[in-house]
């Protein structure tokens, strides 16, 4: 660990674009057979279906697809693109395009309604959305509501009216295609956050942040080389999947593995863990949760070397079962969509389980008080990135169009994170609990005001507060407690609880639906009329 941070110096020229300054760079490597043979991308897709692109093969075609955007759609430096795709090969061509031609990408999870959808739009002014058959109806549903919205490309097989149909225009476009200059502090990427206090903030990315800052993730924490072959099992939407299915591992020239899964399925996990020859394994520490429940004895994982994990916190006792059954430590990170890696167990460090590791050598963490006072080892504060003097480039920019909200995360000298922990006398950071309330479950994050909001659309709802309640497999699930109007407190509640989750899985993305439902008579406030969600989360994990 010290080694690492003697080592790492990274360098911020003025000018840089990961797909020229990186992508095509390992293309030369290639091309001068000083690489190993692995592809750049492979993908599978469980029915016999493969793809297996060189880099070379990712320049080729996602010059194409670049020629898409500039020619087809008239899209010019700075212009922002919705993508909402499922893991197909696509969805890493049209985010190499994007770099390629300056334009902002700006992803979304295939579960977003029509609602999540028209929000983003409307809030992003994107010019441009890319997705599929499976949610183009919800964006013809809502498209007459966002004026800025001039392009909408489907990934299909067959047309679609008032569509460009991706395929036929990617087969016709031309291959030649000349990268734009970025500056490395132009904006690259927006990432919508989970929503905690209100609707979800839009936090933007430029070229450096993560297409540099990354390299701490990809060299340190995964321990990625150009011969390893690394599956990163995240959905699209996040910003984990730019994190671990782009940026790191092709900062190290390394292989990205892709299974279509379209829905997680941990036999899947096996069987493709053990057929192909995948070296380095990433997924969230509810995954691991559900593979410790299976006897992986039966299995053998003969390339796996190195997993890792973040999202949340794992279990210690997880992280000893999947030991025993593999023979292999679960090196903990710790990061948000504003950063790269805060805090990780980089290889090689001691690791202490349930401990999220060691501050990345990218930044300076502190857990500070609340008036910005650096707190002794063993006092529990705010988790924080020093900002002053210097800012570091390999954190998010802003809050896309929100100065006063970027501003807020601000506190003296400080970035704080918004989340609470403690360092311990050894320096090794240990995560309390998140200062706001987002839900974590299942590696999704959800903030508690957009199902609350969901819930009082319903006539039945008066008011409701909605927590994090613990769950044996998903780790934490949401619980809503509920006021009824009189007019339906009579109701049978069981049929009422039924109404209520169908409801919200409709007015907002399905995994928000709250899996737990209490109906009170009134909710906990504070003088000032607030309702006071830690009063009712701390019941919950008290039970």
């Amino acid at each position: 660990y010290e080694a690492i941070k003697q080592q790492y110096r990274p360098e911020v020229p003025e000018y840089f674009n990961f797909a020229r300054d990186v992508l095509d760079r390992w293309t030369g490597v290639e091309k001068a057979g000083k690489k190993s043979k692995n592809p750049a991308l492979w993908w599978v897709d469980g029915a016999g279906e493969e793809v297996r692109w060189s880099f070379e093969e990712l320049g080729v075609l996602s010059r194409k697809v670049a020629n898409v955007l500039s020619d087809a759609c008239s899209l010019q430096q700075g212009d922002r693109v919705i993508l909402i795709l499922p893991r197909i090969p696509e969805w890493w061509l049209v985010n190499v395009a994007c770099m390629r031609t300056g334009t902002v990408l700006i992803p979304g999870t295939q579960q977003l309604t029509a609602k999540d959808i028209l929000h983003r739009l409307q809030k992003s002014k994107a010019k441009c959305i890319i997705t599929d058959d499976s949610v183009a109806p919800a964006v013809d549903s809502i498209v007459a509501e966002c004026q800025s919205l001039k392009f909408k490309l489907i990934v299909s097989e067959g047309p679609r009216e008032g569509w460009l149909n991706f395929k036929d225009l990617l087969k016709n476009a031309p291959s030649d295609h000349h990268c734009v200059t970025t500056k490395c502090q132009d904006p690259m990427a927006i990432y919508f956050t989970s929503g905690t206090t209100g609707s979800p903030k839009m936090a933007e990315h430029s070229h450096s942040s993560y297409g540099i800052g990354l390299t701490v993730n990809g060299r340190y924490w995964l321990d990625l080389t150009s011969s390893d072959i690394f599956w990163n099992t995240s959905d699209t939407g996040w910003a984990k999947s730019a994190w671990s299915s782009v940026f790191s591992p092709w900062i190290q020239g390394a292989c990205v593995f892709v299974h279509k899964m379209p829905h997680f399925d941990p036999s899947i996990v096996f069987e493709s863990l053990s057929r192909f020859p995948i070296t380095v394994f990433c997924s969230p520490p509810t995954a691991y949760r559900m593979f410790v429940q299976h006897k992986l004895s039966s299995y053998t994982f003969k390339s796996l070397r190195h997993c890792v994990s973040a999202g949340e916190p794992i279990n210690p006792d997880v992280m000893e079962e999947w030991k025993a059954q593999t023979g292999l430590d679960i090196h903990e990170g710790y990061g948000q969509t504003e950063t790269v890696l805060i805090c990780g167990n980089f290889k090689g460090m001691k690791i202490k389980p349930g401990s999220m590791g060691k501050p990345s050598p990218g930044y300076d963490v502190k857990i500070i008080d609340e008036n910005s006072n650096i707190l002794p080892p063993g006092k529990e504060g705010d988790i924080a990135i020093r900002v002053k003097p210097t800012r570091s480039l390999f954190l998010f920019t802003c809050y896309a169009d929100d100065p006063e909200k970027t501003q807020a995360t601000i506190r003296g000298d400080f970035y704080v994170t918004g989340d609470r922990g403690i360092m311990d006398e050894d320096g090794y950071f240990w995560f309390v609990g998140r200062a706001d309330d987002v839900i974590n479950s299942a590696g999704y994050r959800i903030g508690p005001f957009e199902v609350e909001s969901a819930l009082v659309e319903h006539p039945a709802v008066v008011e409701s507060a909605v927590v994090s309640s613990p769950d044996p497999i998903r780790g934490e699930v949401v619980k809503a407690f509920v006021v009824l109007t009189s007019d339906y407190a009579s109701h049978d509640l069981e049929e009422m609880k039924k109404e209520l989750q169908d409801h919200v899985k409709k007015v907002t993305a399905p995994y928000k639906y709250p899996r737990k439902m209490e109906f009170v008579q009134h909710l906990p406030k504070t003088i000032s009329g607030k309702i006071k969600r830690n009063e009712l989360r701390q019941k919950e994990w008290r039970k």
